[in-house]
C-alpha cells in the first residue's frame, strides 16, 4: 500500500500567493534600483510557464510512475515510512537533486530543459514559477532511491517538500542570513549566485535544501559582486512556447549544420557553451629563394 503524504505543493500555494504580493508590495514601497525587481510581462511568463509545467509534468509522470513501480516491485528493500525514516530519505533525494540539478548545466540536452528556469533576467518569487515543460529528463537520477527501497510517492513527496523549500530563496529582498545557515542550507543569496550570468559565478550552487553538497564537491561560490540574471546569450521573449522549447530549437539548428558524427554528439553531450575545435591548418613551406643564373 503506498505511503498516505501530503500534496507539499498543493497545500503551499496560499503561501506563495501570499508571499508574492508581499514581495510586490515592498518593491514598490522600497525600490531599489540596483535590483531587477519586477516587470509584468516577465512575472506573467513565469506564471504561464509554471502552470503549463503542472499540466505537463502529470503527462510525464504516467511512464516515470511506471518505471519507478516497476523497479521498487523488483528490489528486495523496502524502507518503511516512518517519522525517522522521512528526513534520511529528504537527505538522500537533495543529494541526488544536486547531481541532477548540476548535470542539467553541464549537458546540453539536459540545459535545454532546465534553462527554462534560468530564461529571466529578473530575480523574484515568480521566478521560482518558471518551470520547464520537458522534464523528462529528470527522473533518471533518482533511480537508485527507488533501488534502495524508497516507494515513489515517497520520493515524490521529497521532491515536492524540496521544490517548496526553494521558492522562497528566490527573492533580492533577503540578504545574507547568519553564518551558521548559510554553511548549511541553500538561501537567497547562494541562489542568487546560482541564477547570475556572470563567468564566475557560472555553473555553481547548485543545492536544493543544503548547500553542503556544494561545498564538498567544489561548486561553491559566495556572493560578492550583484548579480546579472539571466542567460550569457538572452532570449528576449515573452512567448512561453519559445520559452520552452529555443534551447531545443538551437540544438536542432547545431545538428543540421554539423559536419561529422563527433560534432553532432558534443552538440548533444557536452557543456551548453561546446564549440567544435577549427581543423588545424599545416603551415605552408616558404617558396624557395629565385636566384638568377650566371650569364
Amino acid at each position: 500500500m503506498p505511503p498516505n503524504l501530503p500534496d507539499v505543493v498543493l497545500w503551499s500555494i496560499p503561501a506563495f500567493v501570499l508571499l508574492t504580493v508581499v514581495e510586490i508590495v515592498s518593491h514598490r514601497i522600497h525600490p531599489d534600483e540596483d535590483e531587477a525587481g519586477y516587470e509584468t510581462k516577465d512575472a506573467a511568463t513565469s506564471v504561464t510557464m509554471g502552470l503549463g509545467s503542472l499540466v505537463f509534468d502529470f503527462l510525464w509522470k504516467i511512464p516515470i510512475v511506471a518505471i519507478y513501480t516497476a523497479v521498487y516491485a523488483l528490489t528486495p528493500l523496502h524502507i518503511p515510512v516512518l517519522w525517522w525514516t522521512i528526513p534520511l530519505m529528504l537527505l538522500g533525494q537533495d543529494f541526488f537533486y544536486y547531481w541532477s540539478h548540476r548535470g542539467h548545466h553541464v549537458i546540453r540536452i539536459l540545459w535545454a530543459c532546465h534553462v527554462v528556469h534560468h530564461s529571466s533576467e529578473k530575480f523574484n518569487l515568480t521566478t521560482a514559477l518558471r518551470q520547464p515543460w520537458t522534464s523528462l529528463t529528470v527522473w533518471p537520477f533518482y533511480l537508485p532511491l527507488i533501488a534502495l527501497g524508497v516507494h515513489p510517492a515517497a520520493l515524490a513527496f521529497c521532491s515536492s517538500a524540496n521544490l517548496v523549500y526553494q521558492f522562497w530563496i528566490h527573492t533580492e529582498r533577503i540578504g545574507k542570513l547568519p553564518r551558521p545557515f548559510e554553511f548549511v542550507f541553500n538561501t537567497p543569496s547562494h541562489h542568487r549566485v546560482h541564477h547570475a550570468s556572470q563567468g564566475g559565478y557560472l555553473d555553481r550552487n547548485f543545492g536544493g535544501i543544503l548547500i553542503v553538497w556544494d561545498r564538498m564537491f567544489g561548486s561553491w561560490v559566495a556572493e560578492t559582486d550583484r548579480p546579472v540574471y539571466g542567460l550569457t546569450k538572452n532570449i528576449t521573449t515573452y512567448n512561453p512556447l519559445r520559452v520552452a522549447t529555443h534551447e531545443y530549437a538551437a540544438i536542432a539548428k547545431d545538428l543540421r549544420t554539423a559536419t561529422s558524427w563527433r560534432e553532432r554528439g558534443g552538440r548533444l553531450f557536452r557543456g551548453p557553451g561546446w564549440q567544435p575545435q577549427a581543423p588545424v591548418t599545416p603551415p605552408q613551406a616558404a617558396p624557395e629563394p629565385v636566384t638568377e643564373s650566371a650569364a
